[in-house]
């Protein structure tokens, strides 16, 4: 298990409630840095998410860095947790990452359906820039 994972269990273990672990989540987001405003576009909007979520990626270095924004603020901290988790790696790296997080930190059983499916639906768009840029490299 990679360092960012057992960091990111060991702080939903922290809190006891779900209250806390979602204002943990709310702070995550207000932590992301600003998506800039070209990025705002169809092209990066996930479809499927409950609310709006544009999703970038920079490919440099042979690594993978993700850029995200969201206009809710749990949706936010759930980008930003998949930043923290997923942005730096290269694309083998990601391509064999651990993706049940989620689940193990109970984040999927506390959600809504449509907040789940939108979850699904950045994962799966962080795995699709990351089996793009495995081709190539």
């Amino acid at each position: 298990m990679n360092k960012k994972i057992t960091e990111i269990l060991a702080n939903f273990n922290f809190f006891n409630s779900w209250e806390e672990k979602y204002e943990y989540l709310i702070e995550l987001g207000r932590e992301l840095p600003a998506l800039q405003q070209k990025y705002k576009i169809d092209n990066y909007l996930i479809r499927g998410c409950q609310s709006k979520v544009w999703l970038c990626c920079e490919y440099k270095n042979k690594k993978l860095y993700f850029y995200a924004d969201s206009d809710a603020m749990i949706t936010k901290g759930i980008v930003a947790l998949i930043i923290k988790l997923y942005s730096g790696l290269s694309a083998k790296e990601l391509m064999t990452e651990d993706f049940g997080v989620f689940s193990k930190i109970g984040l999927k059983q506390h959600l809504s359906m449509t907040r789940v499916n939108g979850l699904n639906m950045m994962l799966e768009t962080i795995k699709k820039y990351g089996l793009n840029y495995y081709k190539h490299e």
